[in-house]
């Protein structure tokens, strides 16, 4: 099964502290990353790719960052995934939980192709814990 991997997932992975300084928590997602690039399941779409990049004062950083993210396409985004998203936000703002734009984009696009979410972002586990319990998402 492929991982929809957040920008923080990617941010532990390439801009982030020593494996040292990491949270156990963090070490394990690197970890999981790892093994995922590896297996060739993990997966990304544009605003996150788009997220990664944005902040990088200097140059030669990014475009480091830019060719290394290069290994991976980023999956195709349609109205049905935006609909679908707009649906999901609905569910959760109906729930009390307030979802980002890209974040409930990512679970919409996990809920259709049946991809698990890889992510330490608080705001993003609380719409996924929603969506989970609704049965809409892995």
């Amino acid at each position: 099964m492929s991982i929809l991997v957040d920008s923080c997932g990617w941010s532990l992975l390439f801009r982030r502290k020593s494996q040292a300084a990491m949270s156990e928590d963090e070490q394990r997602i690197v970890a999981s990353l790892t093994e995922a690039v590896r297996d060739g399941r993990v997966a990304i779409i544009g605003p996150i790719r788009q997220e990664i990049l944005s902040g990088i004062k200097d140059l030669a950083q990014f475009e480091e960052l830019r060719v290394a993210l290069e290994a991976f396409e980023d999956e195709p985004i349609t109205t049905q995934h935006y609909v679908e998203a707009a649906r999901l936000f609905n569910i959760c703002r109906s729930r009390g939980v307030e979802c980002g734009s890209v974040d409930i984009l990512m679970c919409a696009v996990a809920s259709r192709k049946r991809w698990s979410i890889l992510t330490t972002d608080g705001g993003l586990k609380r719409c996924m814990e929603v969506l989970q319990t609704e049965g809409l998402l892995l």
